[in-house]
């Protein structure tokens, strides 16, 4: 059975919706669940469900790494026993198979960094995030890890992104596109361009060029590469917009009689929708580039945001994406 840890102290909304959604996870995907934090508060929290029969384990961790930590790195070291740092210790000595967090991203990060380690050829680890297209998902890396990046890590964030892209939704090739101002070669920062240079001259990626942002959430490529910077106010700008259709939407819905006529008739597409556009059903971003899989939820994740990305930690274990990304390093090094 797939084991994720899972850092109970960690969002805006901790305990309680991370207990809840880790409670979801091991009722709905049989997983063996980890709960990271001070044993009496998390005990506490599970009163509040009915786990009979479920694998749910609490593992002890008297410290906590706030939100709004200044020094997450350095909080990380002065604090061993916090329950980011048990729950990377899980995934490292083999106790578990993956992290999830939501607490601090820079906590998440520097931890995953200091304990599991960087997998050997690996510059800069990216986080990706998997995004809806109106086709199917795809993945954007770098989602805000390196905000200062060079050509080389975007390169291998194009890596990165098509191991996982392999392993979660079975692509052979994955369409890689380099998140651009315009779509022509000599578009863009000297950034850019030379990074554009690194993708077209690797005959086995399958790099088809600079995409702009408005045509990733029509499919046109199954992974987007950037710089942190690009990528994390591309994603939360996506984020945002779903967010003010969605309330817009409602309240046009809710405006007369014929309206909510209509949208009890059109309730079911509705529910087709949200799951199809919604952030919560992602889960969350994967840190890729260190030797285990850690999933960081949003910071104002809820239980169903929870459940979701135990879901994404169990699949990406399950594909075995770590030892992908090694061997795709690998062979890139050889050459």
């Amino acid at each position: 059975m797939t084991t994720i840890a899972v850092d109970a102290m960690g969002g805006d909304h901790s305990p309680h919706e991370i207990v809840h959604g880790a409670v979801l996870a091991a009722r709905e995907y049989s997983v063996n669940i980890q709960l990271i934090g001070p044993e009496n508060i998390i005990r506490q929290e599970l009163k509040k469900h009915y786990t009979d029969f479920l694998s749910i384990e609490v593992i002890p961790a008297d410290d906590v790494i706030d939100m709004g930590e200044k020094q997450p790195a350095t909080a990380v070291r002065k604090k061993p026993n916090s329950s980011i740092a048990v729950a990377m210790n899980q995934v490292a000595s083999g106790k578990a198979n993956g992290v999830v967090a939501a607490g601090s991203t820079g906590a998440a990060a520097a931890a995953a960094l200091f304990i599991l380690k960087r997998i050997e050829g690996i510059e800069r680890p990216c986080i990706a995030a998997v995004i809806p297209t109106r086709i199917k998902p795809a993945i954007l890396a770098d989602a805000g890890a390196n905000v200062e990046s060079l050509p080389e890590y975007i390169f291998q964030n194009a890596i990165m992104g098509t191991a996982l892209s392999r392993a979660l939704f079975k692509i052979d090739r994955p369409r890689v596109g380099l998140l651009n101002i315009g779509e022509e070669p000599g578009k863009g920062s000297t950034l850019v361009k030379d990074a554009y240079q690194l993708l077209s001259s690797e005959p086995n990626l399958n790099f088809i060029g600079n995409v702009e942002g408005r045509d990733v959430p029509d499919g046109i490529c199954d992974v987007c590469v950037c710089d942190g910077f690009v990528g994390n106010v591309f994603l939360k700008t996506a984020e945002g917009v779903v967010k003010m259709v969605t309330s817009m939407l409602r309240e046009e819905l809710n405006r007369d009689v014929k309206s909510k006529l209509g949208a009890l008739l059109a309730k079911d597409s509705f529910y087709r929708l949200k799951k199809r556009i919604d952030y919560s059903e992602f889960g969350g971003a994967q840190l890729l580039g260190v030797k285990g899989i850690c999933v960081i939820a949003h910071g104002s994740s809820k239980h169903i945001a929870i459940k979701n990305a135990v879901r994404v930690a169990k699949d990406a274990s399950e594909a075995n994406v770590i030892k992908l990304i090694e061997n795709m390093i690998k062979n890139y090094a050889n050459k």
